[in-house]
């Protein structure tokens, strides 16, 4: 019997979050500053629940464990990836993650943090943080320290559609107004370089301006080394985005009935927009599934838009 595994999202609340994970999605969030729907999560601080079927209120960090053959038997210590939606009503922090090897030193053997971005939803005139003007470690660290953002920081415009490599030592910020799909390493390490001096509880939040010092690549990657379009893209074909070391990722959209083959170790797959049926079964815009290893064949039907990932 072939199975799908469906999962519940976990829920933050964030400084910088807004309410539209409520209002535009089919979420029932916890407050008016929901900053980020952990969607596919075995992480230890947000542990999706299996939804529905044999595995019903079983975590993901718990079926990972208990059961690797649906997953490939990979031989990993931890189920990979993390798949988020982010709204942010307000910018994020500026800031940047460590690769495996400094997150396993500093970091209590964490591992590191590579991620991308889907641009769901935004302003047409939207933009991104995306990179820095430092020539070297030097300048670098004197910008920073001596507080030159506008300097530093490099600002480029997005597009609903646009996809975004995020690689350890970016310096990178989603800004207000974006809403942003994030296929992530399994991770939740982040060094904040600049909190544009906000106080949560009469306090200002913890930077890390030492270890962004450490990490950050310099100088910056290019732009359009980074950053491609994705908005417009063949229909009723899986379109690969991104594979790096950690992992691929793919946009789908079915107009009309579409089979694929999963023969991955797993495949995630989430709807952004429409609605429609998975070998029969009803999906719609804000659910996560998981393909498991050896499920072959299915078919996709319906008019909607799903992005999947795998390692």
């Amino acid at each position: 019997m072939k199975q799908i595994i469906f999962l519940n999202p976990v829920f933050k609340q964030m400084v910088w979050g807004g309410d539209r994970l409520g209002r535009d999605w089919p979420y029932e969030i916890p407050g008016s500053n929901t900053g980020e729907c952990w969607a596919v999560s075995a992480h230890p601080n947000g542990d999706c629940r299996i939804r529905e079927g044999q595995y019903a209120g079983e975590t993901l960090s718990a079926l990972w464990e208990k059961h690797p053959e649906l997953f490939g038997k990979t031989g990993l210590d931890r189920f990979p990836l993390l798949v988020k939606i982010i709204d942010a009503k307000t910018d994020l922090s500026i800031q940047v993650h460590p690769d495996d090897a400094y997150a396993k030193v500093h970091e209590n053997g964490s591992l590191g943090k590579t991620e991308c971005w889907y641009v769901l939803d935004c302003e047409e005139d939207s933009s991104l943080v995306i990179g820095h003007n430092a020539k070297d470690k030097k300048e670098l660290s004197d910008m920073i320290r001596e507080g030159r953002w506008s300097e530093l920081i490099r600002e480029i415009p997005v597009h609903r559609g646009d996809f975004i490599q995020i690689d350890p030592g970016t310096v990178h910020a989603i800004k207000g107004g974006l809403m942003i799909m994030e296929m992530q390493q399994n991770s939740d390490i982040t060094y904040r370089v600049y909190d544009y001096d906000r106080m949560v509880d009469g306090k200002p939040r913890t930077l890390h301006i030492e270890k962004s010092i450490d990490v950050i690549t310099v100088p910056a990657k290019q732009v359009e080394d980074s950053i491609m379009e994705a908005a417009d893209l063949p229909v009723n074909t899986m379109n690969l985005l991104c594979e790096c070391a950690f992992y691929k990722v793919w946009k789908l959209e079915v107009k009309e009935a579409v089979t694929i083959t999963q023969d991955h170790p797993f495949l995630i797959m989430s709807v952004i927009e429409g609605e429609g049926t998975v070998d029969g079964q009803a999906v719609r815009k804000g659910d996560h599934f998981i393909l498991p290893y050896g499920y072959g064949e299915v078919m996709l039907q319906g008019n909607m838009k799903l992005i999947a990932s795998t390692i």
